[in-house]
């Protein structure tokens, strides 16, 4: 009979995927540090996340092995991590990884010292011998002889790393001026794969915050560059394999140029984030007078789509999101959503068939492995009717197959991108169940992770351990903030607020900059501080974009000075590495361009209410509520003879009101034209 481990009782499903594995695993905490001193033993610190495919190959080949987890058992004192709850000591141990070996990813293999020293590190280890790299035992009884034998070596080395790591990477610089941005831009256009879209060689992840940044810039400059760029990425995204053709939905990134076969895992935070994206897309092609051409109607088709997959796929019964879709079903990646030809002529006869293999791409080959093929569509069908209907019987046939997991985790960060962009696409689009979901998970957040004490993640109602990392709380602070523009319940100013002052509070670094855990949560090695953006912001970045939000509302010039020093902390990597900047770099163009405060009084979720929503402004915040409402944006303006009115301002100076939605986009409190 199998007997499960620690991790049985762990809330993080990552952690209780290996609960049957022999290897006798710990969390991560002072007991599991406590037991390697009493032992004197080495810490074999292994780091996931439930939705990696090569996280399951290693744990299918090693840790069930009982051979291998003998010798982990007896040698080493071994943790287990789950990356997406505890990202401050992902970020600590995959610097020295990356130090070490000049490379990172997942699994994440690193052995240290019991004080938490790393002196070994590396990822994925087979379990065989290949050529150049050691079966994963065979490290394991290098390692245990170092520590036996070579004490004396392990410890320089240690401390080597230790020191490494406590020399933080230099950050801050001068403020990003307009030059700077437009810098920027062009480095990332001598990047674009103008072919294939997107930026630099295979593989390839969903630039999401880079693309937002492109749209501000071209807000600003007009550069038809960067806009053929923006348009090329986005197109050929939504055409490949990387997205789901039949259900919607990102997956996590390309493993080719052309974004044709992904690694199949689905991330909410990516889906949130290029939800967003699409739809300030879609805003800007409205906005050039492009409401239903090919590209327009494109942008539109995924937002609807990518957001009917959140709420199918990822809404959790408490109301908010799960972290994300496993790549794997049935012992393969993939499974799930690839097809050949001969299961595409059992599912729809001949003649459907046919025209469906050449539309969707699909080849005797394969265009993935053994056989299979991703679905692409590369072109609009010549039907849409028969392509709706081709559609159903595959979603049809595909609900038969066995689906992948999910990582129910409810991430606090993540929820809060979503919430941001359900909202605005729900009122932007006029559909008022994606704002519903928004506040509801919103309310999620503040009722289970914000208070008492802000925690990371939740897992059926209940609250983890693990405290909020920067990103957490901007990407929540954010959210609080355009829940309150949605609907105009004043409640959510003052809980946006209580967010923002513990920032302030407990994450500044002493150049103004900020640490990404917070002063009174775990001590650990080092305290963490990242500003670059990855797959997903930066707490720096993400905090950036809250405070900003919070200022245009409130009028805190504390706050705004906060977002100013945001970006200057990240000002080094946003001009001499863009690609890993865009969310900054978005930030960056709003504080240039105001942001534009906008009012509208007297109605929340109509016409006028989305024509603000239109404005292409960079980073605009808009609050929409009646009159009499004490958010102070809205305070003391009237609804112009019971119309809905609208204010644009910029720092609370505003331009006239306007009372007729048609004409708002001609308004600007900038002194800029606006473009269109």
């Amino acid at each position: 009979m199998e007997m499960a481990n620690r991790l049985a009782q762990s809330q993080s499903p990552y952690l209780r995927q290996h609960a049957g594995n022999p290897v006798d695993w710990w969390e991560w905490g002072p007991e599991a540090l406590a037991e390697a001193k009493r032992r004197d033993t080495p810490i074999l610190l292994s780091v996931g996340y439930a939705a990696c495919h090569w996280c399951h190959v290693m744990a299918h080949e090693s840790f069930e092995d009982e051979g291998v987890a003998a010798y982990m058992n007896e040698h080493f004192v071994n943790i287990k991590v789950d990356r997406e709850e505890r990202p401050d000591i992902d970020a600590i141990y995959m610097r020295a990884t990356q130090a070490m070996t000049g490379q990172g990813g997942w699994p994440m293999t690193c052995v240290l010292t019991p004080a938490g020293e790393p002196f070994f590190a590396g990822t994925y280890f087979p379990p065989e011998p290949t050529s150049g790299h050691p079966a994963f035992s065979q490290i394991l009884q290098a390692l245990a002889d170092a520590w036996q034998n070579r004490r004396d070596e392990v410890d320089e080395s240690a401390a080597g790393v230790r020191q490494f790591l406590t020399t933080a990477d230099e950050v801050g610089g001068d403020p990003l001026t307009v030059s700077d941005l437009d810098g920027a831009a062009g480095t990332l256009l001598e990047q674009f794969d103008a072919e294939a879209g997107g930026f630099g060689a295979a593989p390839k992840f969903p630039p999401s915050m880079v693309l937002e940044f492109l749209l501000r810039q071209h807000d600003r400059t007009g550069d038809p560059r960067g806009w053929e760029a923006v348009c090329r990425t986005f197109e050929a995204m939504a055409r490949g394999g990387m997205y789901d053709q039949l259900g919607g939905g990102f997956a996590r990134y390309s493993v080719d140029r052309f974004w044709r076969v992904p690694h199949f895992e689905k991330m909410l935070y990516d889906n949130a984030m290029l939800l967003r994206a699409y739809l300030h897309w879609l805003r800007a092609l409205r906005a050039q007078g492009d409401d239903t051409g090919p590209q327009a109607a494109l942008a539109e088709r995924i937002c609807h789509e990518t957001a009917d997959f959140i709420l199918a796929e990822l809404r959790t019964d408490e109301g908010g999101f799960a972290s994300a879709l496993d790549a794997d079903s049935d012992g393969h990646e993939g499974t799930y959503y690839v097809w050949n030809p001969h299961q595409l002529m059992k599912a729809l006869g001949t003649q459907d068939a046919v025209w469906a293999v050449k539309l969707l791409s699909v080849t005797g080959p394969g265009t993935f492995e053994r056989g299979f093929s991703t679905l692409q569509l590369l072109e609009d069908p010549d039907d849409a009717e028969r392509w709706q209907r081709v559609r159903a019987r595959l979603l049809e046939v595909r609900a038969e197959r066995t689906r992948p997991a999910r990582d129910d985790k409810v991430v606090a960060a993540w929820n809060g991108y979503a919430v941001t962009a359900l909202a605005e696409t729900g009122l932007l689009l006029d559909r008022p169940e994606l704002v519903d979901a928004a506040v509801a998970a919103a309310e999620l957040l503040w009722d289970l992770h914000v208070e008492p004490g802000f925690v990371r993640t939740s897992l059926a109602g209940v609250r983890s351990e693990h405290a909020a990392v920067l990103e957490d709380h901007g990407a929540v602070l954010e959210a609080f903030v355009t829940v309150l523009g949605a609907t105009g319940d004043e409640r959510w100013l003052d809980r946006a607020h209580r967010i923002a002052i513990r920032v302030l509070e407990h994450f500044r670094a002493e150049d103004g900059g900020w640490y990404d855990t917070a002063d009174d949560t775990e001590a650990l090695l080092v305290r963490p501080r990242d500003v670059s953006d990855n797959a997903h912001p930066s707490g720096s970045s993400s905090v950036a974009h809250g405070l900003l939000a919070l200022a245009a509302v409130t009028g805190d010039h504390g706050m705004r000075e906060a977002a100013h020093a945001s970006v200057e902390s990240a000002a080094l990597v946003a001009t001499g590495a863009p690609r890993f900047a865009g969310w900054t770099l978005a930030a960056a163009e709003a504080l240039h361009a105001g942001p534009a405060e906008v009012a509208v009084v007297g109605e929340v979720g109509g016409e006028m209410h989305r024509a603000a929503l239109a404005l292409t402004t960079p980073g605009a915040v808009v609050v929409a509520g009646q009159p009499g409402s004490q958010v102070p944006l809205l305070a003391d303006r009237e609804a112009i003879d019971g119309r809905p009115t609208a204010y644009v301002c910029r720092d609370f100076v505003c331009a006239l009101p306007v009372t007729d939605p048609a004409a708002l986009a001609g308004v600007s409190p900038t002194g800029r034209t606006p473009r269109g």
